[in-house]
């Protein structure tokens, strides 16, 4: 357990309390993310934000919204402390997806927090930080890092928790952002866009099940809820579980929906089955969603399908190293370029917009983070545009597949080694994997393109001890193999 001084740098708290930076914000285990290494993260961050934006004190709301997880309201309230420790204004936003507090933050042109752990299991949390132009960025990291935070001696039991609890922010609860984020869609499609159209909501434990319920209903669908839980699932949308995949086909099977729809924890990723029950990979839908909104520039991370480019739907293309700040940094360039609109997508399906998109006199403003909203209704509005099913959207695409796996508990440490050791020695790499290899591209990790254009792409996750594994062929077997391939070369070390 971490000892605190009076002042503690936040590099410092990174290299002995466990909790680490990953993708736009902090992720520990819960019983490390006590109330002080909460309050310090806190507080280094608006302390930076101080430092670099003009009038931030004049601004004084701070948006602060949480995932479903058990750990969250505590989590939440430590960061109010900070805020108000700050001299500024804590707002509960309430549990929303993260997509939501970062528009109301964007409108109001505040910073906000995200208390979420995203698809990891609720053994862990995190905390996204985002300032009043959205997620923070890598060169914003890098500042958070360098800050001294102040910790009163006495606000602190032995356990790093807070001592008096602020139980009035978490039962204030302001419903503006979650309102204003419905709105945001219903008012942009058209009325009753999705009548007729029969909707399984896979609910689980996401955050944004209720809105999205609520969405698809006011814009005319008939939606059954499905499985909603008390219990904390960590749903992923790069590696669907086994469970998940046979839920769906029973549903197609016994209740013909049209499609079945749903997100993971904190509603930034969205899962869309077809009408089989199959699950829609997330940089198709990504490609399906540009398509509907008339994207012109994309802008998407090296490991996304490259039926991308062999659409030939784009004028302008952009890959990226993997993970939403690398793809945010090159939208804004894309966006000052001016082939607009401007937007980008993941390969876990995460949509973001990065200029407004105008329709029949409608405007949906730019909203630069990864929401499951947009995909969702994009989806399935183009295939009612073209007056066809969700799976022959799919055949009308180039027939690329894709497929990814993951190593759980798989040290970072080790994964850099290794793959460090694959890119460098040809030698190494062609005793692991016996196809013949044309290029190597090591932009993020190791992405290997074989003669016979298959890929294989290894790389640690940035979010968590997990080592991931991508894969792309000409048929979902033989991308699934690939997979197996290269999680199995890493199965043989120990760790």
């Amino acid at each position: 357990m971490t000892t605190f001084s009076i002042d503690i740098s936040i590099n410092e708290l990174m290299r002995t309390s466990g909790v680490t930076f990953g993708t736009s914000g902090a992720r520990g285990l819960v019983h490390d993310m006590t109330d002080a290494v909460c309050y310090a993260y806190t507080k280094g961050f608006l302390q930076y934000l101080s430092q670099v934006e003009n009038n931030f004190f004049q601004k004084k709301l701070v948006g602060i919204a949480g995932d479903l997880r058990p750990s969250t309201p505590r989590i939440m309230a430590a960061c109010a402390e900070a805020v108000q420790d700050m001299g500024l204004i804590p707002i509960n936003c309430g549990y929303i997806p993260t997509p939501a507090v970062v528009a109301w933050g964007l409108a109001r042109g505040v910073p906000t927090l995200m208390v979420t752990g995203s698809h990891i299991p609720d053994d862990r949390n995190g905390i996204k930080f985002n300032d009043s132009t959205g997620e923070i960025l890598k060169d914003d990291e890098a500042g958070i890092r360098t800050q001294y935070v102040a910790l009163p001696s006495k606000k602190f039991d032995a356990n790093q928790l807070l001592i008096n609890k602020n139980s009035a922010f978490l039962q204030d609860i302001y419903t503006e952002a979650e309102i204003a984020y419905q709105n945001r869609y219903i008012e942009f499609f058209p009325k009753n866009c999705l009548s007729g159209l029969r909707i399984g909501l896979y609910q689980h434990s996401s955050v944004s099940r209720d809105i999205l319920y609520n969405i698809l209903i006011a814009l005319g669908a008939t939606v059954t809820p499905l499985c909603r839980s008390d219990h904390f699932i960590p749903v992923d949308t790069e590696a669907i579980r086994a469970a998940d995949k046979i839920l769906a086909i029973e549903w197609a099977k016994t209740d013909k929906f049209d499609c079945v729809v749903s997100t993971d924890g904190d509603g930034d990723r969205p899962l869309i089955a077809d009408e089989n029950g199959e699950w829609l990979r997330g940089d198709i839908v990504g490609i399906l969603t540009a398509r509907y909104l008339g994207i012109k520039t994309i802008v998407t991370p090296v490991s996304s399908n490259t039926a991308l480019e062999l659409s030939s739907w784009f004028p302008k293309i952009k890959r990226t190293r993997i993970g939403s700040p690398y793809v945010i940094v090159n939208m804004a360039k894309e966006v000052i370029a001016g082939l607009t609109p401007v937007a980008g997508y993941e390969a876990n399906g995460g949509f973001l917009l990065a200029s407004s998109v105008i329709y029949k006199g409608r405007t949906l403003t730019a909203l630069p983070t990864r929401d499951a909203v947009i995909v969702i209704l994009s989806v399935l509005l183009l295939a009612r545009k073209s007056n066809c099913s969700i799976s022959y959207l799919l055949k009308n695409l180039p027939q690329r597949f894709t497929a990814s796996g993951r190593l759980q508990n798989f040290p970072i440490a080790i994964s850099n080694k290794y793959i460090l050791d694959l890119s460098t020695n040809s030698t190494l790499r062609h005793a692991a994997f016996s196809n013949e290899i044309n290029k190597i591209n090591t932009l993020d990790g190791l992405r290997i393109t074989f003669a016979n254009g298959e890929i294989l792409h290894l790389r640690p996750s940035g979010n968590a001890p997990e080592l991931r594994v991508y894969a792309e062929a000409d048929s979902p077997q033989q991308a699934e193999i690939m997979v197996e391939t290269g999680l199995n070369y890493f199965r043989t070390i120990p760790v």
